[in-house]
This record gives structure tokens, sequence and C-alpha cells, in this order.
């Protein structure tokens, strides 16, 4: 029954499989019976004999067996299925090469027609219901795989044996062996069902949704899956079904867009199927905009789908690029990327070259306009993305050079960008620029200057000549030149009944001369029109007159031309006006040519010379463009982002590869990154100075040296030395790594021992070279000391002091590098006093004292510090120095007194009575004491402390062992426990290593405290004169000497608390009333020292040092800002709203000291709640009239302030703090203030409910414009980032009370101007102070008054005083302190407890003393 129907029946391929079960068996074939699980066997193998016997045809008996498989697929054993599929396709390969032949028999009958053309299609469909139900049970047990590695997956296949991966090529390739087939023929030569197209492309459709099907090793499948749809497009007209098909994939899987953009080049380049690319993108650009930008589900596929496309055949996207251009407009910013991709990907590979046509170079330039205009579109991604494709339009080398300098001036705005991606390829594009510049290989400004105004000075001479030399034209011939036009014109306007209805209204001048002027303009100005209109009404007006006159025979045509003919020949200014034309004669023909020949060769040099003139103009505003974006990314150096300071570092390298001489700060700028402690920042600066130093030019080892050496010895010419340290730690790293050769530490050694010829300067930097090479490995010092000695510090060590200071500090670093091999506890490295070394350096010392020279301080204080560094007892060898030096000061002095009668004093000594001494051996004698009591203190607290530990440490070790060795002898017998346990747990509790500290540091504090200044010691002798020097700087006036006496005085007092006591007074007048900057800052550097030494002592003066923030000087500023972030952050000064003076630098004119105090903040913000607990402080003390600082610097420094305030408790808190500030603020100003800093907080909702809480403290301050626009502000941020519809509720609802509240007071307001006609005071009126150094001083700096110098008293005596004083107080003070912290009035006391006092007593450094001398 089921044969008889399928023959006679046909088969429509059904849209769900359920409908083979019902309908019409008459006309359509019809399912009979689904045959259970079990019968199933028996009949796909009653399938597969009969195909053995009657070929493909046997499907048209056994379809329900097949489709009952499909029906219970699930429930099916692996082997069936495989079995079942196997089959199939052997009946598709037999009927397709059955096919073949048939369809080419033009003899086939019409039942054989409609068998083959039901087998066909049944066979199909079972196939591809099987492609389907294998398809969908790999993809759930895709989902179902636990392991990601596929590797249960493998061990499963290799159970079985079966893959369907492996299977689906070769069923895609036999299908489209099949659609290969001239199938026409089964429908009688008309149009092959679409459903059966449809159906066999679904198949790769299907497939192609696999997620897996873009890995390469299914590379095969997705070839065939192509293949398959291509003849479906070429034979069977499905171009319609893709383009929908495939915009839809594109939508919802984001996977196929790669695919498809490969199988669309594919089609169109080896099939010809151009249109479907056309089709595909017009599809994709009517896509509504405004639905992508709320449905962004498929975008990403589209815009990858474009991007891609364009990069693989750009020419056929050009063609159809205006469909996408709507899409630039929208809202998604990733179409907006794909888009401007593929217009960069046609600026590569199609509209290049010079060769361009009209039209393209038109289009060229569209699309690099609307890529310039993207670079500053709205969204980050987007300048992002578009930065990117120019810096590879750049590398290609396809712009062209009228748009260089605007890309580049557009690349240097965007770093100034918020986005931090943006940026970096900002950086990323210059950088290209320079490496892909057309104009030089040198790019010096001062360099491009110079030859720019040659050339432009020799092009303005060959115009010059030119203009001279260039024909002139008569105005005769001007005139036939435009006769034909003005008869054109005279025609038109004569001609009757033709009047034009918009005539001009001319009116004619009083006098002939007067419109005879007027009309020859109009001929100038090409306005003929208009001198024939005038013309002829002067014919009427000035009828006979000259020039109107004219022949009655005439036509007025004729006679205008006429008049207007005299008109400009006779008026009309030439350059010879005065010659004739008739006086230059008549030239013929060759003489003609034999003129212009001449002419010609002037033109094209001076277009030549043009051409050279812009060149040279263009690279020179490139040149300067580099140059502004070099200050710009120097400044990005220290950004928070690690790849925009990797940028900054590798664009610096680049730049300096051009020769760019500011590109030398910018090298200098990234030095102290190599103490960052991201790795990868440090090692970008290796690898820069690597670049830049380590890979130097040169045919030999021997050149190449000689460059590396001097190309780092040009870095350290004035460098700093910040960047001399930040050198030697690269330097350091390059020796331990061995990227030195052996070659350039010879040189080096050569340069110094003056084997090589160089100057003094390049021996200097060969010492420092070899010094922080040493620093990497000693031996490169320790096995050439005697060299250096010999060289260095021997007799011609006069002749340059700076190199012998550099030896010094060279050969200390024998010293910091120098770790026993023993462990902590061996002996340290030390020299005998009667080495080499130390004699030289003593005599060099005590011999230069007496020569006046200015180099002699700083090598004595190198000198000094590696002596007490290496040698044995190194204060007998300083002892020695001092009284050599003593002794020839004295003798000195003796000369003076024999010569004190001797007429006129020389003003180069310093008198005092009868005695008096060169300046210069004052100042040196002085510096000598200060450098060896500082540097003996440090040798006590560190050398002599640590050796004493070290020795204690050895002792009990030893005893140690000694009562190991007993104990374990004496095992044996029987002892009693007790002593053993005491011994033991004193020593488990560390009693006796803590008592022994305390022990060994109450005897370095005593030997400090007693001995040094005691009577008995070498100090004592020097201390009155240091005093004397202090308290008369009108008797020794010399600032260098005064300088050197201040510096002094602080390094003494670090000895002794009590010297130090009982002359702060005198350190902190200096401090203050000194006219001498220099005082000024070394005095800091010293209080700074003295503050960590001697806290308790130094604390009440705290404000004296914070009072040097506001100094008129911006070199103590800065220092003294350095010196309070010291302080500050290593917790040894006590902050309070005192830290305000440190915030009022953030707006100094000086950049250097807001680096500093930016730098300090940042450092501040690192510990918890720093800055939160500070800010209310601030707040009051700065917005505060007397302060000094105007509401346009507050609002400066608030916006760097709170940009550290992040946490969401902290923002809800200070909207708290500041409401309630609002009740006790005095003036208008704090109220505009408050006001502004809410404005600055990220609100919350929570923090919203904060501002309705606490509404009753500001409501009456609202009247205020600025108060309220403030507020406003605040609900307008808030309403941007919250989106809840109850909070927005809530935002209006505040919104209404603050605009009732406003509006209230401002009625309230006029009411009262008219009721009472008393007029309201006036808001409080703006300083005009500007920032910086012009504040107002504290109260306790820079006054006459020296009663403001009276020793502080104690801390406690002060507050029982406060206490007693508090009870006669009528008037309460407002004070705006801090509220956060509820202090106890012990946590007020200066002197600190026991656990709160330091134990670290290293100095802070005074490495810029040396230079501020």
């Amino acid at each position: 029954m089921a044969a008889a129907a399928a023959a006679s029946c046909e088969f429509q391929l059904p849209l769900a499989a359920d409908d083979l079960l019902r309908g019409d068996s008459s006309r359509h074939y019809v399912v009979q019976e689904v045959l259970s699980v079990r019968e199933l066997p028996p009949a796909i193998a009653a399938f597969r004999a009969a195909f053995r016997g009657r070929g493909a045809l046997a499907v048209l008996q056994h379809f329900d067996a097949v489709y009952s498989l499909l029906r219970h697929f699930r429930a099916l054993d692996t082997a069936a299925k495989e079995d079942a599929l196997e089959l199939m396709m052997q009946v598709v390969t037999h009927h397709s090469n059955e096919l073949s032949t048939i369809l080419s028999d033009s003899g086939l009958s019409h039942t054989d027609r409609d068998a083959h053309l039901n087998a066909l299609k049944m066979n199909c469909y079972l196939l591809c219901g099987l492609l389907e139900a294998f398809e969908m049970e790999a993809f759930k047990s895709g989902l179902a795989e636990v392991d990601p590695a596929g590797k249960n997956k493998k061990s499963r296949t290799k159970v079985s044996g079966f893959s369907w991966e492996d299977e689906r090529e070769p069923l895609l390739q036999l299908l489209t062996q099949l659609l290969q087939l001239d199938l026409r023929q089964l429908w009688s030569g008309l149009v092959v069902e679409e459903e059966l197209v449809s159906l066999l492309t679904g198949c790769c459709y299907r497939i192609l949704e696999n997620s897996n099907i873009g890995l390469q090793r299914y590379r095969a499948t997705r070839e065939a899956a192509t293949h398959l749809l291509a003849t479906a497009l070429t034979h069977y007209d499905h171009m319609f079904s893709a383009t929908l098909k495939i915009t839809q994939m594109l939508q919802h899987f984001e996977h196929v867009a790669s695919v498809f953009a490969q199988a669309v080049t594919l089609w169109a380049k080896e099939y010809g199927l151009k249109s479907i690319v056309g089709e595909l993108l017009r599809e994709i650009g009517q896509k509504c905009p405004l639905e992508l930008a709320r449905d962004t589900s498929g975008i990403k596929g589209y815009a990858v789908f474009i991007t891609e496309l364009a990069e693989q055949i750009p020419a056929l996207v050009l063609s159809n690029m205006s469909v996408l251009l709507r899409h630039l407009d929208g809202e998604n910013y990733m179409m907006r990327n794909a888009i401007l991709s593929a217009m960069a990907e046609v600026l590569l590979q199609v509209l290049n070259g010079d060769q361009l046509e009209e039209a393209a170079r038109g289009t060229r330039d569209h699309f690099l306009n609307t890529l310039q205009a993207h670079i500053c579109d709205v969204n980050g991604f987007v300048r992002s993305r578009v930065l990117q494709l120019f810096t590879r339009i750049v590398q290609g080398k396809v712009l062209p050079l009228t748009q260089f300098l605007s890309v580049v001036s557009l690349a240097v705005g965007r770093l100034k960008d918020k986005s931090v991606v943006v940026v970096k390829n900002a950086i990323q594009l210059l950088a290209a620029f320079l490496s892909n510049n057309p104009y030089s290989c040198k790019l010096s400004c001062s360099d491009l200057a110079e030859p720019l105004e040659k050339e432009v000075q020799k092009l303005q001479e060959m115009r010059d000549r030119c203009r001279e030399a260039a024909p002139t034209i008569t105005p005769e011939e001007e005139w036939e030149a435009m006769l034909p036009e003005v008869r054109a014109a005279a025609m038109q306007i004569l001609r009757p009944l033709q009047e034009e209805e918009d005539e001009e209204v001319l009116e004619v001048e009083e006098t002939a001369e007067g419109t005879s002027e007027q009309i020859t303009g109009m001929l100038r100005k090409l306005n003929y029109k208009s001198a024939v209109r005038l013309t002829q009404k002067a014919l009427h007006r000035f009828h006979g007159q000259e020039p109107f006159s004219s022949s009655k025979e005439k036509n007025e045509e004729t006679t205008i031309l006429s008049i207007l003919k005299r008109l400009y020949t006779g008026f009309c200014p030439g350059e010879n006006s005065g010659d004739s034309p008739c006086d230059n004669g008549s030239l013929t023909t060759e003489e003609a040519v034999l003129e212009e020949q001449p002419q010609e060769q002037p033109q094209m040099e001076l277009v030549k010379q043009e051409m050279l003139v812009q060149y040279l103009q263009d690279a020179y505003n490139f040149s300067v463009k580099i140059t502004e974006a070099l200050s710009l990314i120097s400044k990005l150096m220290y950004e928070n982002s690690v790849s925009v300071v990797q940028e900054a570092i590798e664009f610096f390298v680049t730049v300096s590869q051009f020769g760019v001489p500011q590109a030398l700060l910018g090298v200098r700028r990234m030095l102290p990154l190599v103490w960052s402690k991201e790795s990868g920042i440090k090692e970008a600066v290796l690898n820069a100075y690597r670049q830049l130093y380590l890979s130097p030019s040169g045919d030999s080892e021997r050149a190449r040296a000689q460059n590396l050496v001097c190309s780092l010895s040009l870095i350290m010419v004035d460098a700093s030395l910040g960047a001399i340290q930040c050198l030697e730690e690269i330097i350091s790293e390059f020796v331990q790594r061995d990227e030195i050769k052996p070659a350039v530490i010879q040189l080096l050694w050569e340069r110094f021992t003056e084997k090589t010829q160089c100057s003094p300067l390049e021996r200097r930097a060969a010492v420092m070279l070899l010094g922080m090479m040493a620093r990497g490995k000693p031996e490169i010092i320790g096995s050439n000391l005697d060299v250096l000695v010999t060289v260095g510090l021997a007799e011609r060590v006069y002749e340059d002091y700076r190199l012998a200071e550099e030896v010094c500090n060279a050969i200390s670093k024998l010293a910091s590098n120098s770790k026993p091999a023993g462990g902590k506890n061996s002996v340290p490295f030390r020299l005998p006093q009667e080495q080499a070394l130390f004699v030289c350096l003593s005599e060099a010392v005590s011999n230069g004292f007496a020569q006046p020279s200015s180099h002699w301080i700083p090598f004595m204080e190198a000198a000094v510090t590696l002596i007490y560094q290496l040698a044995e007892g190194p204060e007998k060898i300083c002892a020695h120095i001092l009284q050599v030096c003593s002794q020839k000061a004295l003798e000195n002095l003796q000369e003076a007194d024999g010569q004190k009668e001797e007429p006129g004093a020389s003003p180069s000594r310093v008198s005092d009575g009868a005695s008096s001494l060169p300046t210069f051996l004052l100042l040196h004698l002085v510096s000598l004491v200060g450098q060896v009591a500082l540097r003996q203190v440090a040798h006590l607290e560190v050398s002599v402390s640590a050796e004493l530990r070290r020795r204690r440490i050895l002792r009990e070790e030893g005893k140690t062992k000694k009562r190991k060795e007993r104990s374990h002898s004496s095992a044996i017998k029987q002892r009693p426990r007790s002593t053993g346990n005491d011994t033991t747990m004193e020593e488990e509790l560390g009693l006796i290593g803590a008592s022994a500290d305390d022990t060994e540091a109450e005897l370095i504090r005593s030997i400090c405290e007693i001995e040094l200044l005691d009577e008995k010691h070498l100090f004592s002798a020097f201390v009155p004169l240091v005093l004397k020097i202090c308290n008369n700087p009108g008797l020794y006036s010399d600032p260098a000497l005064r300088a050197a006496a201040a510096l002094t005085l602080g390094k003494v007092c670090m000895i002794s608390s009590e010297f130090c006591d009982s002359h702060l007074r005198l350190l902190f007048t200096m401090m203050e009333k000194s006219p001498l900057p220099v005082v000024r800052s070394n005095l800091i550097i010293a209080a700074g020292d003295l503050a960590i030494r001697f806290p308790n002592q130094v604390e009440p003066w705290t404000p004296h040092l914070y009072a040097r923030l506001r100094d008129p000087c911006q070199s103590v500023r800065q220092t003294a800002g350095v010196v309070m972030t010291h302080l500050i952050l290593k917790d040894m000064v006590k902050v309070k709203g005192q830290v305000s003076e440190m915030a009022a630098l953030l707006i100094d004119p000086e950049e250097a000291i807001v680096g500093v105090a930016q730098n300090f903040f940042n450092e501040l913000s690192n510990k918890d709640n720093a800055i939160y607990n500070l800010l209310p402080d601030i707040i009051s003390r700065l917005s505060d009239p007397d302060c000094g600082v105007d509401e346009e610097s507050f609002h400066t420094i608030m916006r760097h302030l709170f940009s550290y305030i992040t946490k969401d408790k902290q923002t809800e808190s200070l909207v708290e703090k500041l409401c309630q500030r609002f009740r006790t603020a005095r003036n208008e100003r704090q109220y505009r203030d408050l006001s502004h800093c809410l404005s600055l907080l990220p609100i919350s909702e929570r923090g919203l409910h904060k501002l309705q809480d606490n509404f009753d403290c500001f409501a009456d301050k609202l009247q205020d414009p600025a108060v309220y626009s403030c507020f406003q502000a605040v609900l307008v941020r808030f309403r941007r980032a919250v989106g809840k519809p109850e909070t927005k509720a809530l935002a209006e609802e505040l919104e209404q009370k603050l605009s009732a509240c406003h509006n209230q007071g401002l009625d309230s307001a006029e009411m009262c101007q008219e009721g009472d006609k008393t007029p309201l005071p006036e808001p409080a009126k703006r300083k005009p102070t500007a920032a910086g150094c012009c504040r107002q001083p504290l109260s306790t700096a820079n006054r006459d008054d020296d009663d403001d110098f009276v020793t502080p008293r104690p801390q406690a005596l002060r507050n029982n005083k406060r206490a007693q004083k508090s009870h006669r107080r009528k008037k309460t003070v407002i004070t705006f302190s801090s509220d956060e912290e509820n202090s106890s009035e012990n946590e007020l006391l200066a002197e600190l407890r026991e656990e709160e006092t330091p134990t670290k007593t290293t100095p802070i450094t005074r490495s810029s003393t040396r230079r501020l001398r």
C-alpha cells in the first residue's frame, strides 16, 4: 500500500514533521504508520535490502521506517543512529549519481520522472532530518559537557569510533553535489521548488549556528557549507532568502560574523556574486538606528561583519558605503566604529596613491574629514578607535600631506582626554607620526627655523624679480579681452521690451568726472551691466561734455561702447601707464618666441621655490606641534594608568631618535619612575635607557664604548642630585645583568687617569659613572682603590676639588655595598687609620682649608663622610683635621693682629674689635665643625650602636654555646630544674636582649648629651663662635658665612636635646627673620631633622614650621613643603587644622610647589580616612576671609581634595557635617564655600536623605543665588546617576523645597526693602588677593615684634591657663575645629608616650642644602 501510495501521490515537503501524519492521502503522501522502537531494526534492515535491489527508489516503499526513526531518535542507541545515517548517505549518493544520467535522458517517462522527484524529496528530507537530529544532540551534549577541554568527549569518541563533527563535511559535499545537477528537469524545466532549496540551505545555516564552527579544525566544514550556499545562490535564485537569513543570524549569533564575512568574500571573488555585498549592506543600513540603540544584541555581529568584510573586499564595500552612513549619527558606538573602520580600510587599500581621479580624491578627503570629526566623538571607545585607525593610516603612508597638521593637532588635543585608552592611543598616533614623518630625520624647531627664514627671503626676492620682469598688459589689450562680454551686456540692456524687472537703481554723480570714475570702477569689478546703465544715464545728463560727447550718426550701442573704451583705456592705471602703446612698437613672431623662452624658466624656478618654502613651513609647524605634545606627555608619565605611562616612555624614546631638543627633558623626567612599585613601569624605563644608551652605533667595540660613555656623560650635565641617584639605580641594574661591556669600564678608567684626552667635566663624569657601576659590582672600585687615591686625592687634588669630591663618593660605594660574608654578626668592613686613603684625605682637607675655593666645602663634606664610613676610629682622624685647621686659623689671626695698625681694612675680612679673619676661613671652619658634628652623631647612633649590639650578640651566643656544652656533658647527672626554667623563660620573653638594647641606647644617649659638648671635648671650643655669628648678623654680614653658621647650628643641635632646647628660639628666630632665603631653607631642613630626633622639644614650635609654607620666596616654600611632607607622613607632627597650609600650596603660582602638595595629598590618601578626617578643619580655615584665600582658589583646592573622597560612608558623613556647619558659619562667604563643597560630593540616595534630614540647617541660606545654584547642581548630578522612580521622586520633593525657600527668601527680601526702606546687608566682598605667596601671613609669621619668639610653654601648662581663662569669657567665639575626633586631654599632650617614641633617628637627607648654599 505504501509503495503504491508513494508512486501515485506527490510527496510534499512538510513545514513540520507532524504534517506528514495528516492530510489528503489521495493527493499527497501521508505516513501510514509510525513504527515503534522495537520494530525499527527489521524495518531498517528491509530498507537496506530493498536499496540493494531497487536503488534509491526503494525509499518510496520504506520512507515510513526512516521517518519513524527520526520520531524516536532520542530513544535509539548510537549504533542505530549511525547505521541510519550511513544508509541514507549511501542512498543519496547513489541517487545523485543515477540522476546525472537520468536527467540527460530526453525520453524519460512522466511516471519515472515523478518517481525520481518523490524519491529525491524523500531522500533529502530524511537526510536533512538526520542532520538536524545529530546537530541538536551535539549541541545539547556540548552544553552538558563539564570539562571545558573536552576530554570526556574525546574518550567517548574513541570508544564509539563515530564523530558527528567528522561526518558533517562529507554530508554537505554530498548535498552540494546534488544541487549542482540540473534538477529543473524533474520539474519539466520549470523552477525548482523553493521548499527543497530552503531545506538544503537550512542544513548549512543550522550547522553554522554552532558556536564552535569558527574553530580552525572545522575549517573544512565551513568551506563545504559556503560552497553549498554559493551553489544555491548561483543556480537556484537564493539571493533574497540568503540576505534575510544572514542578516537574522548576524543579529542573534555573534560568532557567525567572521564566518559570513569570509563566505561573502568567497562568493564575490570566486563565484562573481558581488551583488550580495550590496544586498547585505543595504539590509543592515536600513535598520533603524533608534531600534538598534534600544536592542543592542545584534549590533556586535553587524559591526564585526562590516569591519571584516571591508578588510577583505574594500572596493565592493566602498561602492555600497553610502547606505551605511546614516548609522554614523546613531547612538550605538559599535556601529560607528565599524563604519569608520571600513572607511579606514578603503583608504588603506583602495583610495591611496597620487594617481587618483578627481571623484576618488573627493571621496578620500570626505572619509578623512569624517574620521577627523569622530576624533572628538562623544564616546571614548569611538575616539580611541579612530586614533587607532589614523595610526594605521599614517603607518601605511596614505595620509595626504595637506592633512598632516590637522590630524596632529587633533591628536595633541586628545592628550587631555579623560579616557585612559584615548590618551594611550593618542600617544601611539603621535609616535607613528614621528616615525613616518615625510619632513626630516631631525625635527628641532631651532634647526628648521633658520633655513625656513632664509628660503622665505629668497622666495620674496624671486617674486620681486619676476614682478619687475613680467610683461605689461596695456589697457587696450585688456579692453579687447573684455569687449565681447561688455557688448553682450549692452545688447541685453538696450534690447527693447526685455528690461530686467529687478533693475538696479543707479544714481549719477554731480559731475562728469565723478561719474567717469564711478563707471571705470564698475568695469574693473567686471560689473558690466551697471556700467552700461550708468553710461546710458550719463549720456542724457552730461550730453556734449567730455567724455560723454558723441557723433550723432552712431547708434546708441556703438556710442556707449566707444565711451566705455575711452574711459577704461584712459583712466585704467597700469604699471607702465606713462608709455603709449605705440612707443613699444610691435614685435615679430620670432622675437616674441625668443622672449617667452627665458620668461618661462624663472616662473618654473619660482614654483619650485614656493613648494620648498611650503615644505619647510609644514616641517616647522609639525615640529612645533610635536614640541607642544612633549610637555603634555611628560606630565602623563606620572598618571595612575600603567599603560599610559609605558606609552609615554616609549614616545620619548621615539622622539629622542629624531633629535628634538626637548626630548632630553622627558628622558630625564622618566628617571624617578625607576623606583616605581609597578614592575612594568620600571622595566619600561630600563628598556628606554637600554635603547637610548646601551645600543650605540659604531664599527668597533671601542667606538661603541666611546659613544655610550659620551651619551651617558651628556645626560649628567646639569642633572640634579635626585636624577643622578635614579641614573645610578639604572646603571647598577645594567651592571648586575652584565649588560655593560668591560670595554666601557676600561674606557672610563682611561678617562679618569687621563690616558685618553678629555675635559675636566668628562673626567668627573667618568668617576661618577664608575661609582654608579660599583653599586652593582663593588669590585670595580675595590680592585682599583689605589688608582683612585693616587690620581684623584694626591697632589693635584687642589686643581679640581669637584673631581676629588666625586672620587670620595665613588669610594663610599664600598661602604654601602659591603655585605659581610659571614652574616649579620660579622665584623663590618673598615680600613685602618694608617690607610693611604685617609692620609690623603686629611692632607687634602687641611691644606685646602687656608685656600679660598668655592668647591672646598662640598669636597670636605664628602671627605668627612667617607672617613666616618670606612675608617677605624674616624673621630680621631677628624679631630686631628679640626686641630690642624684651627691652628691655621689662629696663625692667620695672629698675622692679622700684627698688621692691625696698618691703614685700610680689607672688605673680605671680618673684624671684631682688635682681631680679624678672612671671611672664607671662618666659613671653612664653621662648615667643617658642623659636618664633623653631624657625622659623629650619625656614627654613634648607627655604627657604634650596631657594633655594640653585634658584640653583645656574639657574647650571648658564646655563653649559650658553653651552657649547652656543659648541659650535654652533665646530661646523665641529676640537677635542679628551677634555674634552667627561669633562664629559659627570660630568654623566651626576650627580657635579656630588650634590657641590653635599652642599656646600649642609654649609653649612646649619655655620650651625646654629656660628653660631646662638654668643656673637655673639642666641639665646645667652636660652639661660642657659631653662636656669635648667628647672633650678630650685622657684624658677620657675608651671606655664605651666615648660611653656613645657621646650618652648623642646626647640626650641633642634633647632638644634645638640652643644647637643642636652649637654642631653638635662636634657630626659629633666624628661620623667620633672616632676609636670606638660603638661611631659611637650611634651617627648615635642620628643624625637620630635629623634629624627628627630639620631637618633644620641637613640637611647640610646629606653627613656625607651617608658617614657612607662606614664605615669599619660592625655594623656601618648596623646601618647607618637602620637609612637612616627610614629617606628617612619618607621624612626627600632630596634624590638625594647620594642614590647611599644605592645601593652600595647591594654588601656588610655582608648578613645582603644586607638585609637592599634590604628592603629599596622594601619599596621605593612602592612610585610612586621613583626608576625610582633615577636610572639615581645612574647609573651615580656608573659607575664613581672613585666611587670604579667595573663592576661586578655594574651589580649586576643594576640587582636588574631594577627589580623594570615594567611599559612600565618607560621602554621607561629610554631607551631614557640612550641613551642620551652616549653623555655625559666620558670613556669606562661608555659606557659599560650604554649598560648593556639597556640590563636589557624589551624593547617593542615602546622602540625599541626609540633605532632607538637615534641611533646616541651610534653608535660610538659600536666598543667596550662589548657594541655591550649588544645591541645584547637586540634584542635577544625582538625577544623572540614579534611575529609580522613588529616588527621582525624592529629588523632586527636595527640589520643590529648595525652590520654595529660595523664592520665599527673595520675596521677604523685597518686602523688607519696600516696607522698611532698609537695604539688605551686602554680601561679603571678595578680597582681591592673589594666589600663592600673596596670601596673608599667619599670626606668628614675619612680625617685627620679637615677643613671638619666646619659647612656648609645655603643652600641659598652656592647657591649664586656657582652662582658667575660659571662665572669664563673656562672648562665645565659634571655632571650626575638627569634630571628627573626640580626643581626651591626654591625647592632646605634646609629650609622646614611651610606645610612641620614635626608634629611628636617621635625619632627613640634606641633599638639597648643598645646592641651596
